[in-house]
């Protein structure tokens, strides 16, 4: 298992357009992949889940891969989301 902490610097957060984009990058890999944000657990391959956790900008959240490519899956998610998930 591997995690990082994340800032989302998008300025309308995780709506559908971005979520779609994060869950695209996700269903890359066989890794289970989850984020924290607050005290909610939401499954980084599910469109629904990324926006029931109403992620806004400049919040924190972190990402835990669990499985063979777990590495890979976090590197590439921390970069899609540095990279301002298309916006």
């Amino acid at each position: 298992m591997c995690s990082q902490k994340v800032t989302i610097k998008n300025p309308t957060g995780l709506h559908l357009r971005p979520a779609g984009i994060l869950c695209k990058e996700a269903m890359q890999y066989k890794s289970l992949i989850t984020f924290r944000f607050k005290d909610n657990t939401a499954n980084a391959k599910s469109v629904l889940s990324v926006l029931g956790a109403c992620v806004k900008c400049g919040d924190e959240i972190e990402f835990i891969c669990e499985g063979e490519d777990e590495e890979a899956a976090l590197q590439s998610l921390v970069n899609v989301v540095e990279s301002g998930l298309g916006e």
